[in-house]
């Protein structure tokens, strides 16, 4: 059997490199996690290029749905042309239109603009038709979909996963993500047959002391701060390669 491929998303530069050290297969490169997701700054993105393992940036101006004003496309079109000047290896990316479909005219011309490969991301959990953004987004020319299976987790989506499976038909890779663990790795790659999964293997660190000035003006969470951990990462890709070598 193939190499399952394991992405960690990382908003760090530490982050990244912890994830490329200890069985990454992939990063998506971020900003502001605890948001969902935003676009990395360009240094974050220069410096991540170094890494050993592909880089693909996370292209999401703001936090909040998917549905993005003319201004806020500007924007993203923007962040596409410094990802290509970064050097990484691609763009994680999606949009909605106002009838909760992919825009796709919006898209295509991202990523013609682009001319990296792309992932498609959860926009796609949000969307009123699953089948049909699916078979869009093949039309599009993305690489991967990564979908919790429109649920909160994707251990609560094997289902709708397993359908993604079905409907792409090899002619996309279905990445699972949301929730996911060395814990329930097996379990989705048996039940719902992906491609690849994503994870975040991050614990949370909480602030050293809370009298330092940082913390007590605000700008430390009172819950910390999420890290990504090498020994989550390193579970995780154990287990997937467990499952590899009984599928062999």
């Amino acid at each position: 059997m193939t190499r399952v491929p394991l992405e960690i998303c990382v908003d760090t530069i530490e982050g990244a490199r912890t994830a490329a050290d200890n069985g990454a297969d992939r990063i998506e490169l971020c900003a502001a996690l605890s948001e969902g997701g935003l676009t990395p700054s360009f240094g974050l993105m220069t410096a991540a290029a170094d890494l050993p393992v592909p880089v693909y940036a996370m292209i999401r101006p703001r936090a909040g749905d998917f549905r993005f004003s003319d201004a806020e496309k500007d924007l993203i079109l923007q962040d596409i042309a410094a990802v290509k000047r970064a050097g990484l290896k691609g763009i994680v990316i999606g949009a909605v239109d106002d009838h909760a479909r992919l825009d796709r005219d919006f898209l295509a011309d991202a990523l013609s603009q682009a001319e990296l490969p792309a992932t498609l991301h959860r926009a796609i959990d949000t969307v009123a038709d699953f089948d049909l953004a699916i078979e869009t987004a093949i039309t599009l020319g993305f690489e991967r979909v990564l979908t919790s299976g429109q649920a909160h987790s994707a251990a609560c989506g094997l289902e709708q996963l397993a359908r993604a499976v079905d409907l792409a038909a090899g002619r996309m890779s279905i990445m699972a993500g949301s929730g996911v663990t060395a814990e329930n790795a097996v379990g989705l790659l048996k039940q719902a047959s992906v491609s690849e999964l994503h994870a975040s293997c991050s614990v949370r660190i909480k602030a050293r002391t809370p009298d330092l000035p940082e913390a007590r003006l605000g700008f430390v969470p009172e819950a910390g701060i999420r890290k990504t951990d090498g020994n989550l990462v390193r579970a995780l890709r154990l287990a997937m390669n467990r499952f590899e070598e009984a599928a062999a």
